[in-house]
């Protein structure tokens, strides 16, 4: 992470918390602490109003950056459950951009909501059924291929144990059988394949658009099932 990108996500995360010390910065950025207070001092040069409290630490002066959109605080709290649930069903790069993300929403609340915010945070705990497995951590590139519809290439290992390279065009993911599943065009079968991401061992974007017209929606596929 470069400079300029460290200093705003440091701004983010100043702006999420009510006080944030120099040490979690050190510790979130892996910096010094000397780099932690000339970066403060740049803020601070910029006009970020920093402020400090002995035995709390750094936050910024209530009213910077005044919200663009109020949320409610139910908006707020639905958006806090999404991320708890994260925990649980996302894989790990997931939980990271959930986690930048929720930092963001938190930084255009108020000082007192940002408080009731972290409180209901860590007053829920999702619990499903152990498994040893460890969520294979594809659902990020995934997702953008999906969104922009280009072509993966996945290594995958069915019930059998047998492993297979395939190309793929995903059309959708759904959660189901507490395991994330790939639902895609597999050019191999020429037809419609349900794949456990879990089973997936190895994935590469390809960048190749998809080849094949007039996809079904996932939702019809999942209707011309039953």
């Amino acid at each position: 992470m470069n400079r300029i990108d460290r200093l705003i996500a440091m701004l983010t995360t100043l702006q999420s918390k009510k006080y944030v010390t120099a040490d979690f910065i050190a510790d979130k950025y892996e910096i010094s602490i000397r780099t932690v207070y000339r970066d403060l001092k740049a803020l601070g040069e910029i006009g970020v109003p920093i402020t400090f409290e002995d035995g709390r630490g750094y936050s910024i002066l209530q009213g910077f950056f005044l919200p663009p959109v109020l949320l409610t605080s139910e908006e707020a709290n639905a958006i806090v459950l999404i991320s708890s649930l994260s925990e649980k069903f996302a894989d790990k790069t997931t939980k990271k951009h959930i986690e930048n993300a929720l930092n963001k929403i938190k930084a255009v609340l108020r000082t007192a909501d940002k408080g009731k915010a972290d409180n209901l945070q860590s007053q829920i705990k999702i619990y499903n059924p152990p498994t040893n497995e460890e969520p294979a951590d594809f659902l990020t590139d995934i997702q953008n291929a999906i969104t922009n519809k280009t072509e993966l290439e996945i290594e995958y290992i069915n019930n059998n144990s047998e492993q297979s390279k395939r190309k793929i065009e995903p059309i959708g993911l759904t959660f189901y059988s507490n395991q994330w599943h790939l639902i895609a065009w597999c050019r191999k079968r020429s037809a419609y394949r349900d794949f456990k991401v879990n089973r997936i061992s190895k994935l590469t974007n390809t960048q190749e658009p998809f080849k094949k017209q007039n996809h079904y929606d996932i939702n019809d596929y999942i209707k011309s099932l039953s």
